[in-house]
């Protein structure tokens, strides 16, 4: 996928139309759930596939065409795909990879609602997921069989801000296929890096999954998910999200299409304010330690320079005292919300093992690196100053 010559932030916020037309300079929000045809004939040219006949929001719809095609250009790809939520586009995507029979190889170190979706609800459809660690990728190539159909990956993972090497993880795949003959689709969720600061598609993903609710959408006032690759796997993934219904809705649309306007300005903020931030709790005595990929003290520091253009906004706060004293610290901020999400310009604060990891066994958590007394930070755009005296007066009452 060739980049383009024009920037990150211009594609975000025009998308191809980079000529003056006349018009709403903003996209109109076309909230219809279907459209008039001119005559019959729409319904002949609709049946013989003629895409550009809108017939039924659940197919297509401009305004939500309109940020699908954003998505593309921003992450240099030649299709992408809305949904209703990060879950949505997740299930989805897999489903149309998998089938009955089926194996999936994926490392352990997944968001919540990843993991149980593979460990309850892949199982009623008779396919096995199978874990490999990151510090282990040299494995892969011992678990695939002639079944195995997708490699599954986040980075940094969510919420441990673990680093998968992702080269070293294309190329044992590549291996693997070699090996065993299988052809292995390979997809990752890009949610916390997100495409201003990695770039999957160049390092040899097939598909990048994304929960649009965080970063893309960014204000914590929206829903959505994306899929993004070429456009014959993006036409499997639509295909099947017709019939599954997670679709994106066209105001849910409108508020991400403004949202990509300011995308890359709120997220270099963000990711700004990170490093100060995880610098100075990592000081800190009651702190036991910060995982923040752009310290030097994180284990997959030099990984993530390798693969990352920025470390991102998101990190990970253990503090002594274990789940009392993390609620201690949460309870006690000000300016951090105590809230289960990421990605808004509000800085959010969470319990992994009352949230993403809740009702998870000891084994599980272990298995995930989640620790009682971990608290998951996602830095907003609010003053830096503001932020660490904040911090350092919550962790001060343990």
């Amino acid at each position: 996928m060739k980049s383009k010559k024009t920037s990150l932030a211009t594609r975000a916020i025009h998308g191809k139309k980079l000529y003056p037309y006349q018009g709403s300079v903003v996209t109109p929000i076309h909230q219809t759930s279907t459209y008039r045809f001119a005559n019959s004939n729409d319904a002949v040219r609709y049946s013989q596939g003629d895409p550009t006949v809108y017939v039924y929001s659940r197919y297509h719809n401009p305004s939500v065409e309109d940020v699908e095609e954003k998505l593309a250009e921003m992450n240099e790809a030649e299709a992408a795909v809305l949904f209703a939520s990060g879950m949505a586009a997740i299930s989805t995507a897999i489903l149309s990879i998998v089938k009955a029979g089926d194996e999936i190889i994926s490392t352990p170190a997944l968001y919540g609602g990843t993991y149980r979706f593979f460990r309850d609800v892949l199982p009623q459809f008779n396919v096995t997921v199978k874990y490999v660690n990151a510090d282990s990728l040299g494995d892969i190539s011992t678990l695939v069989t002639e079944r195995t159909k997708l490699f599954f990956c986040e980075s940094p993972t969510n919420p441990t801000v673990g680093i998968v090497d992702l080269y070293k993880a294309i190329a044992e795949v590549k291996k693997a296929e070699k090996k065993s003959g299988a052809k292995i689709v390979t997809m990752i969720d890009n949610t916390f890096a997100s495409c201003l600061h990695q770039s999957p598609f160049n390092i040899g993903f097939d598909l990048i999954v994304e929960s649009a609710t965080k970063y893309i959408g960014g204000h914590s006032d929206v829903l959505a998910g994306a899929v993004i690759g070429t456009t014959k796997d993006v036409k499997q993934v639509r295909q099947l999200a017709k019939y599954l219904g997670g679709c994106a809705d066209p105001f849910a649309a409108f508020l991400l299409s403004r949202s990509l306007k300011t995308f890359e300005l709120r997220v270099q903020r963000q990711t700004e304010s990170a490093m100060k931030l995880a610098k100075a709790l990592e000081k800190n005595a009651n702190v036991l330690r910060v995982l923040y990929p752009g310290l030097k003290s994180h284990p997959q520091h030099k990984i993530a320079l390798k693969q990352m253009s920025g470390f991102g906004a998101m990190m990970l706060v253990e503090v002594k005292g274990g789940v009392k004293g993390a609620a201690k610290v949460c309870d006690s901020l000000n300016v951090a919300v105590n809230a289960m999400s990421l990605g808004g310009v509000e800085t959010l604060v969470s319990i992994p093992v009352y949230s993403s990891h809740v009702n998870m066994s000891e084994a599980e958590l272990k298995q995930h690196g989640v620790t009682p007394g971990m608290i998951r930070v996602s830095v907003g755009a609010e003053g830096i100053e503001d932020l660490i005296e904040d911090f350092r007066q919550a962790i001060k009452k343990i």
